[in-house]
């Protein structure tokens, strides 16, 4: 080979492909070389998708942070031009009443919408209750490991067995 020019990105050295895989197994390999080959590449490949599962979850979560930055942000600006649509409200209602009505009725019905949301809201938050089957299924795993296999039972009670044998 002629000596490599560094100008036109030509490396010194040329890679070469093995022709066997140096990983592999020979004919007579045992049992015990078998299960560690096996096992080191069920690792290998659990590690590969781990990391696979990662890079596309990182790429989903900057996907959605950088739509909901625009959402929040259209949602200001909606916000600020609100006020724009009250003040036309108000006014168109001058053309036929006192200037301080028509904008005290805007104030009302201001007031009355906010507190039919907020309303609403709290019919909406009454009814959170908790992760009550995340509770449940640890009492369940609770009472499992305690011995008692009943759902629902609490652990340091007596509780007779249900079946002779004790399973």
């Amino acid at each position: 080979m002629s000596k490599p020019d560094r100008n036109s990105g030509v490396p010194a050295t040329v890679a070469s492909i093995p022709l066997i895989d140096p990983h592999q197994l020979t004919p007579d390999a045992s049992i015990g070389d078998l299960v560690r080959e096996a096992s080191t590449q069920v690792s290998t490949l659990v590690r590969a998708e781990v990391e696979l599962a990662r890079s596309e979850i990182t790429r989903d979560l900057k996907r959605g942070l950088t739509g909901s930055v625009l959402f929040i942000l259209a949602g200001v600006i909606l916000l600020y031009s609100t006020f724009f649509l009250f003040f036309t409200l108000a006014e168109a209602l001058d053309n036929w009443l006192y200037p301080w009505a028509a904008f005290g009725i805007v104030f009302l019905l201001m007031v009355v919408a906010a507190g039919a949301l907020a309303f609403l809201g709290w019919l909406r938050v009454r009814r959170i209750r908790g992760p009550q089957e995340t509770i449940e299924t640890v009492r369940e795993t609770r009472a499992a490991f305690s011995g008692d296999q009943r759902p629902g039972a609490v652990p340091g009670q007596a509780v007779a067995p249900r079946d002779p044998s004790g399973w």
